[in-house]
């Protein structure tokens, strides 16, 4: 039988390049800090939704949040909004499809994170299965440049890729702090605690983003709320695909539910081409295959 966290993780995926395909369009007519904040402003009537809809199911009673809930999903919330905007900054300084793959570079930093700070434990297969799709991400960051050590180099100090590792750094952070803020609720429902971390959160997002534009950025506060019809789907995607990612999160390793989610740029290479009009090249057809042989590595041995 296929272990829940499997499917789990693959609508994640979906959800997520589904929503941030959709940020990207709305950059066109708001500000990164405006692009950024309608992904948790709008998320949570879809969030108080799905809440109430789980709660009404399955009869259990919403766990006690302590300190170190507060603590560990005010951080995750924090470090996720520094993400998305590094995220957003990057795809501007390239395209969807390279700015996400070097975001990408988050599974092995989360590895190594998971590894210290968790004390996950991650078997040999395991970690060449996060290598191999390590790997499939150079090989599309370096679409457009001659292979080589010197071109990766260069390659790496560009404002993209600074700002995809960035990215990639902070999303890393975010999933771990999601981790020991439902693991903090204690041994309940693990979909419970999952969307009880993902409401909580989003309200601290909203307040600090929203917080912060109206004192420095009002006029895009503004017209973030104001594009509502579009930025609603946003928000909609988001509920669904964070309520995904932080059940998967809740239910196996940080670092495998992330390396699974590697399918993303299968997913990203489709919503660039499609959505977005951008070229696919050869190369990262290459890229793909690798990150996708190193998700079923890790699927295979988990």
């Amino acid at each position: 039988m296929i272990p829940l966290w499997i499917p789990v993780t693959l609508a994640a995926a979906l959800f997520q390049v589904w929503r941030t395909a959709l940020q990207q369009r709305l950059r066109r007519e708001l500000s990164v800090n405006g692009a950024s904040f309608v992904r948790y402003f709008f998320a949570l009537p879809a969030d108080l939704l799905l809440l109430g809809i789980w709660l009404a199911a399955s009869g259990w009673n919403l766990p006690l949040a302590g300190p170190r809930f507060l603590i560990a999903a005010a951080a995750g919330g924090l470090a996720q909004i520094v993400a998305t905007i590094l995220l957003l900054l990057s795809f501007g300084y390239r395209n969807f499809a390279v700015g996400t793959a070097y975001a990408k570079t988050e599974a092995i930093q989360m590895a190594l994170f998971a590894w210290l700070v968790l004390g996950e434990a991650l078997r040999p297969l395991e970690w060449l299965g996060i290598a191999l799709a390590a790997g499939g991400v150079i090989t599309l960051s370096l679409v457009g440049e001659a292979a080589g050590f010197h071109s990766l180099i260069r390659a790496s100090r560009h404002p993209a890729a600074l700002s995809g590792f960035g990215a990639g750094f902070c999303f890393a952070w975010t999933a771990i702090f999601i981790k020991a803020a439902s693991d903090s609720l204690g041994a309940g429902n693990p979909v419970l605690r999952a969307l009880v971390t993902l409401m909580v959160m989003n309200v601290m997002q909203t307040a600090m983003q929203g917080g912060w534009m109206a004192v420095r950025e009002r006029t895009g506060l503004m017209a973030a709320v104001c594009a509502w019809r579009r930025a609603g789907w946003v928000g909609l995607l988001s509920a669904a695909g964070s309520a995904c990612w932080f059940t998967g999160f809740t239910l196996a390793p940080v670092a495998l539910v992330r390396t699974l989610g590697q399918v993303e740029i299968p997913l990203v290479l489709v919503f660039s081409h499609f959505l977005l009009h951008e070229r696919i090249r050869r190369r990262e057809v290459a890229g793909l295959l690798l990150v996708m042989g190193g998700a079923a590595l890790v699927v295979a041995v988990s």
